[in-house]
This record gives C-alpha cells, sequence and structure tokens, in this order.
C-alpha cells in the first residue's frame, strides 16, 4: 500500500473526517471545517510526508530529537505544525499515535457539535 494509501486509511477511521485536495494535496479536515492533516508529495522539496497539527512544543521536542524524520514544515511550521517523512523506514502505528494527536488537536478548537458525528 501506498504511503498516501496508508495516511488515508488512517485519518478517514476518525470520527467525522472528511477529505478533499488543498493546494494540489489529499488533506483530512475535521466536520470539512478545520485541516488536521496534509499529505505533501514533493511540495517544495524532493520528499514524501505528512504535515499535520501538533500539540504545543511537540514540533520543537520531534525535530529536535530526530530531524532524519521529522521537520518543520514551511507555511504551517510556523503554527507548530510538524512535517515527518514517509520516504524514510516508517511505523504506521507511530503515524497513527501521530495522526491521532493532530485530531484531537484541531477538534479542540472546533464547537463541540463540529467535531461530533452526526447520528
Amino acid at each position: 500500500m501506498s504511503p498516501v494509501d496508508r495516511l488515508r486509511e488512517i485519518c478517514l477511521a476518525l470520527p467525522n473526517v472528511t477529505e478533499r485536495q488543498s493546494h494540489g494535496e489529499p488533506s483530512w479536515f475535521i466536520a470539512d471545517k478545520r485541516q488536521f492533516v496534509t499529505f505533501a508529495n514533493h511540495h517544495h522539496d524532493d520528499r514524501v510526508a505528512l504535515w499535520c497539527a501538533a500539540p504545543a512544543g511537540v514540533q520543537e521536542s520531534l525535530v529536535e530529537e530526530d530531524p532524519s524524520r521529522f521537520f518543520r514544515p514551511p507555511y504551517v511550521g510556523p503554527r507548530g505544525w510538524i512535517g515527518v517523512y514517509l520516504d524514510v523506514s516508517v511505523d504506521w502505528d507511530e503515524i497513527a499515535g501521530i495522526v491521532g494527536e493532530a485530531y484531537a488537536t484541531i477538534a479542540a478548537k472546533l464547537p463541540r457539535s463540529a467535531s461530533t458525528p452526526s447520528r
């Protein structure tokens, strides 16, 4: 399975998530309102990665801990988002955890009704 397909599977398993193109890349949104993950396939460099929201302070610690896997992405990096390279050996369970944190980070900023699936 390709990296984008694996990422898609992880994102769409979360409640009330939709996918659409944003800036030419597959991206995932909560309640079709707020983006929490985007796929980055050669977006301003020659790497395949994901960019996602992160809790405060996480970006700095991950980039410092392992800059061969994590980076500060352009545009959204100043807001604390992290970049995760997908063209290296990938632990998909770890990616699922990172995506889950991204989801929780953005969902916390939405009105309760927007982040809760409709019944």
